[in-house]
């Protein structure tokens, strides 16, 4: 079942679940962000990692080098045709056991040609979440620091997990900041 409002409302008065949690959604000289009807329009920080390829390095997942991203502090951030970069949640985020939260873009991003991505937040994760901003125009593009991003949707299941990321040790728990790939040895 996806969350409406009210519930996600109560989930947070009752889970502490976003930090800072913006009660209805904020549009006023900015992208939107905060409730929304049924889900959450998170904001992004203003730190990014921005992909570039100045040393034809080799992206390796399993031996990431940070060498490949230029870092910015900034408010606003422009990711350059064909790249992407790397932002992080202002919010943070502790995610009770019995829900999943899936991200989707927000309509306009998706209208200048940025495609938001992560993956799943899982039951009983926490942190702030690091998001992919792709560019897939031939032309530089700019995202927003502490705007809205993108807006995650609020599934609760029928059950409760069986096993949950805490229970699991995942490797993302608690991370702050823009995190790059792990691999567990």
């Amino acid at each position: 079942m996806i969350l409406c409002d009210k519930l996600i409302r109560d989930l947070v008065r009752n889970n502490s679940m976003i930090d800072p949690f913006i009660d209805k959604l904020t549009q006023k000289s900015a992208i939107s962000y905060g409730l929304s009807s049924y889900g959450y329009d998170v904001r992004i920080s203003d730190e990014f990692k921005i992909f570039t390829n100045v040393d034809n390095a080799i992206v390796d997942p399993k031996n990431f080098s940070n060498e490949v991203f230029v870092d910015r502090k900034t408010d606003c951030c422009i990711i350059p045709p064909n790249s992407f970069a790397l932002a992080t949640t202002v919010e943070y985020f502790k995610i009770p056991r019995d829900i999943l939260v899936l991200c989707v873009g927000k309509s306009t991003y998706a209208r200048c040609g940025i495609i938001a991505n992560i993956t799943p937040v899982e039951p009983e994760w926490e942190g702030n979440v690091t998001i992919e901003f792709s560019n897939t125009t031939q032309l530089p593009v700019k995202i927003y620091a502490n705007e809205g991003a993108c807006q995650f949707l609020f599934f609760k299941a029928s059950e409760v997990c069986e096993t949950s990321y805490r229970d699991r040790d995942g490797k993302y728990m608690g991370q702050t900041g823009i995190t790059l790939p792990k691999v567990c040895r």
